[in-house]
């Protein structure tokens, strides 16, 4: 097996980019494997590595499907119907709490 490039911050060439950059251009790895990384040097502590794909071997990204849409739809409605008094309570609730905010204040008041 090969070692991979490894490029410092900022100085890799043209042709490579992370997973967030390939997707803000509407593609995705698509199957290949890690080309380069990137390693940022850090004070008393493993420096940060970002891995680069080869943007010419990146396929465009898969449409949602109506299905698709369906679902994530019903999982995010899911999230914000409280637990314990049932209700939909308009915005998502946060796991560390796990219910809604006057259920949660009634909880901790008793």
């Amino acid at each position: 097996m090969a070692a991979l490039p490894v490029f410092r911050w900022h100085l890799a060439p043209d042709g490579y980019a992370t997973r967030r950059q390939l997707r803000a251009h509407g593609l995705r790895p698509g199957g290949q494997g890690v080309a380069a990384q990137l390693e940022r040097p850090r004070r008393r502590r493993p420096p940060l590595v970002a891995y680069l794909y080869r943007i010419d071997a990146a396929k465009p990204v898969r449409p949602m499907t109506a299905a698709k849409w369906a679902a994530l739809a019903k999982a995010n409605a899911a999230r914000r119907i409280c637990p314990l008094c049932g209700r939909d309570v308009g915005y998502v609730i946060r796991t560390s709490v796990g219910t809604c905010e006057p259920c949660d204040y009634l909880r901790s008041a008793a």
